[in-house]
């Protein structure tokens, strides 16, 4: 997806030991890694050799991990793509997320393709409550994206599909991208008129989908035994061809990924129509946190419909 970071200081007096007590452990070690384009993340090693991720930075509010630890022991349920173990939310001025630490550094060959595309089928087989729909144990409130808050729109209605649930969403991030100066206001035009016409673009209406919310390649670990794990999720119900509508736009899904997919979860014969229209959502979530090309992205794609 290329670099997208902002600068990331300062740490909270204490971080590190506070994850410790989290598991009850004394800390041993602390390293700097690799924790994506909003968070600091450090490898902690623990006095009983146990090594954990932890992932945290100033001003987060503790909500935001609180949902994705409930987001991933929502996908662990499936019990079909691994997932870290969530180890604790860690309390105090500068909260965190410390999970179980998986080893990165394999490579994904057409056997993990395949198994990715399966198991991402399976997990999307696995119907949600509602569109907009929070894991089980997430507090209330909207559903978070990092920090971008994407509504607390929870449409019970699943006959009428997902697009009113989707078309709230987006006049809600279209409002948070002006706030920002990120788009201009014929670009938010141009959102709120397809906002309004949803219905004849958003397709026939399916089951909501236990999704993952925010699935870019990035957010793809491979594991040294070369096996696909989910992270960073932003899980919901939702309708499934969302997740792979942002896999293609930051990322690139092979014949055999997509071709596993089909084979254990046919998708629509126009699925390939919607594509763009679910990219809206990642992209002005992307231009609320990043700034760029990306508001002026989401608005060319909503001219595509209208």
């Amino acid at each position: 997806m290329g670099e997208k970071s902002r600068p990331k200081t300062g740490v909270s007096h204490g971080l590190f030991e506070a994850a410790a007590r989290v598991v009850g452990r004394q800390l041993e070690d602390v390293v700097n890694c690799a924790g994506g384009d909003i968070n600091q993340a450090w490898k902690l090693r623990l006095d009983d050799g146990t090594e954990a991720f932890l992932k945290s930075r100033p001003g987060a509010p503790a909500r935001e991990f609180k949902v994705e630890a409930a987001g991933l022991e929502w996908l662990a349920a499936v019990g079909e793509l691994p997932v870290p173990e969530v180890l604790g939310v860690v309390p105090g001025e500068q909260p965190g997320l410390l999970l179980e630490w998986i080893e990165p550094g394999g490579r994904l060959d057409s056997n993990g393709e395949a198994a990715l595309g399966r198991g991402l089928a399976r997990l999307h087989r696995q119907e949600a409550a509602a569109y907009g729909q929070l894991p089980d144990g997430a507090p209330e409130g909207g559903l978070m994206v990092g920090p971008v808050n994407l509504g607390d729109f929870v449409d019970q209605d699943t006959q009428n599909g997902f697009g009113p649930c989707y078309a709230r969403r987006l006049e809600g991030l279209a409002r948070q991208a002006i706030d920002c100066g990120v788009v201009e206001s014929d670009q938010v035009a141009r959102i709120e008129k397809l906002c309004g016409r949803i219905n004849e673009f958003a397709g026939p209406p399916e089951p909501p989908a236990r999704t993952h919310g925010d699935l870019w390649s990035g957010n793809i670990l491979v594991g040294t035994d070369g096996r696909p794990w989910l992270i960073d999720p932003a899980a919901h119900g939702a309708h499934r061809e969302l997740d792979l509508a942002m896999l293609a736009l930051f990322g690139a899904p092979s014949d055999r990924f997509m071709g596993a997919y089909r084979e254990e979860f046919p998708l629509a014969p126009d699925h390939n129509e919607r594509v763009e229209l679910w990219q809206i959502q990642p992209l002005l979530i992307h231009a609320i946190l990043f700034g760029g090309s990306y508001g002026a992205e989401a608005a060319r794609a909503a001219g595509r419909y209208v």
